[in-house]
């Protein structure tokens, strides 16, 4: 009766990695229980998430090599590997929520979210890039375009193409508050995107800053975002918070692949409960501030509130 904060599978956002191939499934070393999965086999995994009432899936490539070029511009090529899978997901599952990535580090050879030239990110040629993408999404029939690169001015940019050719019903899902982390390790192994020199630190936010979320967010808000995430999650529950004080948007967290894999990785060794771990990290996500949450651990979950 005087419980504050619930956890539903309402809550979740579960994502997933999509390959070339047909009859693959693919498990990430890194990621025990996760895989990467060809579309035929992806699309028997999105439906038994619907069954359980999950609402919505993040989707995420894995970009064959010969396929990437500095430029990205595979990211925005119409018969490519994303905007079939949205096709086909929306014709097999068509009440599912489809959420897409926007960034060019999985099509990148240079493994960064942006164009490089002499070591260094082009932003706004990247962003033209961007919107491109955003747009091709949003023809093969995504819900929400997600906008991961942490380019300055993307987020304005991508409402004003979608806006001008009609989509004004895509939402734009803002990583608003992304940080340069340590997290996001066992992530870059599935899908081959880790950068190939230096880090994400000129463009993604120093991990010891919270003010400067609040600013982050304010502009992506501006510029027209629906929501908002902060990525990662567990260790930036304060900017969760402060996030959730500062605006009325939908606030999202990104419960991410580190975050995941040291779980798992505890729970096999037998020094944690895992179901325990993962409700109470969620339900504390939960209490921070976040609306809704990304994490692998969706389809667990939803098993175990379900009882």
């Amino acid at each position: 009766m005087v419980q504050e904060s619930h956890l539903t599978i309402r809550d979740l956002i579960y994502p997933v990695f999509v390959m070339e191939g047909s009859q693959t499934k693919e498990e990430i070393a890194s990621m025990p229980g996760c895989y990467r999965y060809s579309l035929d086999l992806l699309l028997d995994e999105i439906a038994a998430a619907a069954e359980l009432g999950i609402p919505a899936i993040a989707l995420f490539p894995l970009i064959p090599y010969d396929q990437k070029d500095n430029a990205g511009t595979e990211s925005y090529n119409p018969q490519g590997l994303v905007p079939r899978a949205i096709r086909a997901i929306k014709q097999a599952v068509p009440n599912i929520v489809v959420i897409t990535d926007v960034a060019l580090d999985p099509y990148s050879t240079e493994g960064h979210d942006g164009i490089v030239k002499d070591g260094q990110i082009l932003n706004d040629e990247t962003v033209a890039v961007l919107v491109k993408q955003a747009l091709s999404q949003a023809e093969a029939g995504a819900d929400l375009v997600a906008p991961s690169d942490m380019m300055d001015g993307r987020v304005g940019a991508i409402r004003a193409a979608l806006d001008a050719e009609g989509w004004i019903n895509v939402g734009i899902l803002a990583y608003s508050a992304k940080y340069a982390s340590a997290y996001y390790g066992p992530f870059r192994d599935a899908l081959d995107s880790a950068p190939k020199f230096g880090d994400k630190k000129t463009y993604q936010m120093d991990f010891a800053n919270g003010r400067e979320a609040l600013k982050e967010v304010a502009l992506d808000i501006t510029e027209g975002a629906d929501m908002v995430m902060v990525k990662p999650a567990l260790a930036y529950m304060d900017v969760i918070h402060r996030i959730r004080q500062h605006t009325n948007l939908p606030v999202v967290a990104y419960n991410v692949s580190g975050e995941y894999a040291m779980v798992k990785a505890a729970a096999q060794q037998g020094w944690i409960d895992e179901q325990k771990i993962v409700l109470e990290t969620l339900t504390g996500l939960k209490r921070a501030g976040a609306d809704l949450i990304l994490t692998y651990f969706a389809k667990d979950v939803a098993h175990w509130l379900k009882g």
